[in-house]
C-alpha cells in the first residue's frame, strides 16, 4: 500500500506563541511571508498547513517554481562565512591553543552551540 503525502506535509513548520497578538502563530520555513493566528497550536499548525497548500497548488496551476522542502535539498556540508579581522584572530587563537584547525574548532563550536 502507497501512501500518498500531501506536498504541503513536506515542509517545515514552526508553531510558536504570539505575545503581541495573544495567539500560536503557525510558520513556515520554506515560505517565510505565510503565517496563520489561532487560539490553539492544532490550529495554527493546521491552518498555515492549509495556506501553504493552497499557494503550492496556485503556484503549479500558473506554471511558476515551487520551493523544495528542506528535507528534499542537498547541501554540500560547505559554507562561506565573513567575520571581522579581530574575530577571526580570536578564533584562530583559540584553535591554536586547542591544537586544532581552524576549522575544526569552528565546526566544534557550532556542535556545542546546537
Amino acid at each position: 500500500m502507497t501512501v500518498t503525502i500531501p506536498a504541503a506535509a513536506r515542509y517545515s513548520y514552526r508553531v510558536s506563541w504570539s505575545p503581541e497578538d495573544d495567539e500560536f502563530v503557525g510558520t513556515c520555513v520554506e515560505f517565510p511571508s505565510l503565517s496563520w493566528l489561532a487560539p490553539t497550536q492544532e490550529g495554527a499548525l493546521l491552518g498555515v498547513r492549509a495556506v501553504v497548500d493552497e499557494v503550492v497548488r496556485d503556484l503549479l496551476e500558473n506554471g511558476e517554481q515551487v520551493p523544495a522542502p528542506l528535507s528534499a535539498r542537498t547541501y554540500s556540508g560547505k559554507f562561506n562565512l565573513r567575520v571581522g579581522e579581530r574575530l577571526h584572530r580570536q578564533l584562530a587563537t583559540a584553535a591554536a591553543e586547542e591544537h586544532l584547525s581552524l576549522n575544526q574548532y569552528v565546526i566544534r563550536r557550532l556542535t556545542d552551540a546546537s
